[in-house]
């Protein structure tokens, strides 16, 4: 599929590209700026009460906010250490089953170290839709179909498309008792970063946006949050860009 905002984001990306390679300095700063937007984005998008302020306190001071959850605090540290992750696997072109599972052991292991990097032995209730996720004891099936089929969704679709595809299918085979919202997150970036695309930040207040695009493809209708996926990266490469011009 290739759409107008695809052309658009594809225009965008050659116009970072001819800033690379940047130099050292303003990639660190870049990569940091990210690290607390997509952290602080990803986990308000689940709750957590954290402003982008506290979480850039929280991850860059080591500093506690008062009054707020023990849990918000360990979300972001172990959001941030998965974040890390994402650069080192980017440096690849594949994604394996291990890869997904570091991801979510390394965001989760504060909250829950039994649970983190396991998949559920048991069903789950999403509130809010009818979606019923599969039984635990299809996951692992599951899961080896969906890494064996990245090859070809990858050489088949548009980088953004591939990304949307990939976030859509994890959250549908939920393989985690929590947090894979937050994984197909991070894995969508890591789609977005091996193809060399900005890494994509979902506003909070695009929450009802994202779930019901997202909830529309439970039902079979993809083209929805693909096109909302798009746009996210669309509004991403524009800040990218704004960085890199000052």
């Amino acid at each position: 599929m290739t759409t107008p905002v695809l052309k658009k984001i594809n225009a965008l990306k050659t116009k970072i590209d001819a800033h690379r390679p940047l130099d050292t300095h303003m990639m660190d700063q870049v990569r940091e700026y990210f690290r607390i937007g997509m952290t602080y984005s990803s986990n308000a998008l689940e709750g957590n009460s954290l402003t982008e302020t506290e979480t850039k306190i929280v991850i860059e001071d080591g500093m506690t906010i008062g009054g707020k959850p023990v849990k918000d605090h360990m979300e972001a540290l172990g959001h941030s250490e998965a974040y890390d992750l994402l650069f080192r696997l980017a440096k690849g072109q594949s994604i394996t089953e291990a890869n997904v599972k570091e991801l979510h052991r390394l965001f989760y292991y504060r909250i829950d170290a039994k649970q983190a990097g396991k998949y559920r032995k048991q069903r789950v209730i999403i509130t809010g839709t009818d979606f019923i996720p599969p039984a635990p004891d299809r996951i692992p099936e599951l899961m080896k179909s969906f890494i064996a089929g990245i090859p070809e969704d990858r050489e088949n679709h548009h980088p953004v498309e591939f990304a949307a595809i990939i976030h859509k299918d994890l959250v549908t085979i939920h393989p985690f008792i929590d947090g894979n919202g937050r994984g197909a997150r991070l894995l969508m970036n890591l789609v977005l970063l091996q193809s060399g695309y900005p890494l994509a930040i979902i506003p909070p207040v695009l929450r009802r946006d994202y779930l019901d695009t997202l909830d529309r493809t439970h039902k079979g209708d993809n083209e929805p949050f693909i096109n909302f996926i798009a746009g996210v990266c669309y509004e991403s490469a524009k800040e990218y860009l704004r960085l890199l011009e000052g």
